[in-house]
């Protein structure tokens, strides 16, 4: 509970079709805003390429004017070439997808922030996915549901890496506190501070969870 806060705005519509373009403008500003209160130190999941690209474009010239250096799998490199640039460069956000949420090791006050962009449920046409689906009386809550808390759990798992690592992780999904399932995602976490709030507070919250002593986290 010392080491991982995790925020959940509760301003921000569901990654629908319909609210897609004010979804994508809060991701945006969340990361935004994040970077420029910690000098970086951001790393940032997605489950689909298009969303990544789409942010990167965004957010760079933003970013570029505090100074801050973006990484991701837009501009090329390997996920090891991707994560040493971030990991050298003194002020510097990451963004990354698919084996991203895995396999990538940052300990230290290299990644202070994981923002999470949307709970990774699997591609239902995926071939592969769709066959095991169909195995299942209840493929959404029986095996749908259980593979997305796993990837989750996977990309919660980037941010602490050793006993002194501390950090924030924000969910910007609503759907993990709107849907019935969404407690499935939250309960299979490890013991840590869970607060929910505006999507304004996101950056204060992640400030000063960061700078309070450990064990004085109220």
């Amino acid at each position: 509970r010392t080491s991982a806060l995790v925020y959940i705005p509760n301003d921000i519509p569901e990654p629908k079709a319909n609210t897609k373009v004010t979804y994508q403008r809060a991701v945006e500003r969340a990361i935004i805003e994040l970077a420029t209160v910690l000098n970086g130190r951001v790393m940032v999941l997605f489950t689909s390429y298009a969303q990544l690209r789409e942010t990167a474009s965004a957010i760079a010239p933003r970013l570029a004017l505090g100074d801050i250096r973006l990484y991701d799998q837009v501009t090329g490199g390997s996920r090891e070439s991707l994560v040493d640039g971030f990991r050298s460069t003194e002020r510097a956000v990451l963004l990354g997808t698919r084996s991203f949420w895995q396999g990538v090791d940052i300990p230290g006050d290299d990644l202070s922030a994981l923002v999470i962009t949307r709970l990774p449920f699997a591609v239902p046409s995926e071939p592969v996915f769709a066959a095991r689906s169909e195995t299942y009386q209840d493929s959404f809550g029986d095996f749908a549901v259980p593979d997305a808390v796993l990837r989750f759990r996977q990309g919660f798992g980037r941010l602490i890496r050793t006993r002194t690592d501390r950090g924030i992780v924000a969910v910007l999904d609503s759907r993990i506190i709107g849907k019935g399932y969404g407690s499935a995602f939250l309960d299979s976490l490890p013991d840590c501070e869970v607060r929910i709030g505006p999507l304004e507070g996101l950056a204060h919250t992640a400030e000063s969870w960061l700078v309070k002593p450990i064990g004085n986290q109220e």
